[in-house]
């Protein structure tokens, strides 16, 4: 099992994991589940391509002898839609500390930009053989972890990827890595630009409603290149829920425990120290309530960073339209 809407080190993790098992235990039946949806095009473009196999977590198997793996995420930090089967073994890299009690393995390395590294490791240990798909499948789990800036990753990663990268399948990771993308895509980045604030070097971005949460990741990512902000926090509304997305190129920032702070007695967080994700429950979704919600998420925000004195304004101004062509 991974976080809900698992990304591409989640999915790589558990087919890798699935590898070391049948690999040591060929009488196990491994189940690779999915929680929630497969929301980036390359993530559902990694599944399709790989050929990963996913059940839906409520129909995997249950019950005596049925030993839960839990990778790229902890118990009890917000991340999983339901939290009633306590795991035997927990494998990630988040900072994010979860409720350990009663998990028998643990390996959590904060200091990896992967837990796809991590599998890595335990594969060469054990001497399994890899597959093409799965040296591909590994080699974007940890790419995808830390191919932005800011980067997020050391020694043990760049290891792992220069010794996958001759054993992948170099033609579908070019796949993988371009996938095709909605009409949706393309509107939701419009909104973005069109809500986008800046506080000294805060920028502050509303989504809007989203169609799939991780574009609000995504859109972080692309904002935090503006060569005046140094904090960026989107936030969209997904479903009943508020997802907010922080990056920053700030050393030391320790951006999850940040976005802890701003989102306490409202919702989750967490991340790494460049990056990190929270949630809001929304019982109320009329604009109204939502602008409020916004409005106090921003001045926890400028608290938070020291800038409650920093006057806004709207880092683009409408752009003029032409006739159709």
């Amino acid at each position: 099992m991974s976080h809900v809407n698992p990304d591409p080190d989640a999915l790589a993790s558990m087919l890798g994991l699935r590898a070391l098992l049948e690999h040591r235990r060929p009488d196990a039946d491994v189940t690779l589940t999915l929680d929630g949806m497969l929301a980036r095009a390359e993530n559902r473009a990694m599944v399709e391509y790989l050929e990963i196999p996913l059940v839906p977590v409520e129909d995997a198997p249950t019950g005596p002898g049925v030993a839960v793996v839990m990778v790229d995420t902890q118990p009890h930090t917000g991340r999983r839609a339901s939290e009633t089967v306590t795991p035997v073994a927990v494998l990630d890299h988040h900072e994010t500390g979860g409720d350990l009690g009663g998990v028998a393995f643990r390996d959590i390395r904060p200091d990896m930009g992967a837990t796809s590294t991590m599998v890595t490791s335990y594969l060469l240990e054990q001497g399994v053989p890899l597959t093409e798909r799965l040296a591909t499948a590994l080699f974007y789990g940890i790419e995808s972890e830390s191919i932005g800036y800011p980067r997020e990753a050391g020694p043990t990663d760049d290891g792992a990827l220069v010794w996958l990268f001759p054993r992948a399948d170099k033609d579908l990771m070019a796949r993988i890595r371009n996938p095709r993308l909605p009409e949706s895509y393309f509107a939701t980045a419009q909104h973005a630009l069109a809500n986008a604030f800046l506080y000294d070097d805060l920028l502050f971005c509303w989504c809007g409603e989203v169609p799939q949460p991780d574009i609000i990741a995504e859109l972080a990512d692309f904002f935090i290149r503006f060569d005046q902000a140094h904090w960026v926090v989107a936030i969209g509304l997904f479903r009943d829920h508020l997802r907010l997305s922080a990056r920053t190129d700030t050393l030391n920032a320790h951006s999850g425990e940040m976005l802890r702070s701003v989102v306490d007695g409202l919702g989750t967080a967490g991340g790494h120290d460049k990056r990190a994700g929270g949630a809001i429950p929304v019982s109320d979704r009329r604009p109204d309530a939502i602008n409020a919600l916004l409005r106090e998420l921003r001045q926890r925000l400028l608290d938070q960073l020291h800038l409650t004195d920093a006057s806004g304004r709207r880092l683009l101004q409408t752009c003029p339209t032409i006739q159709i062509p």
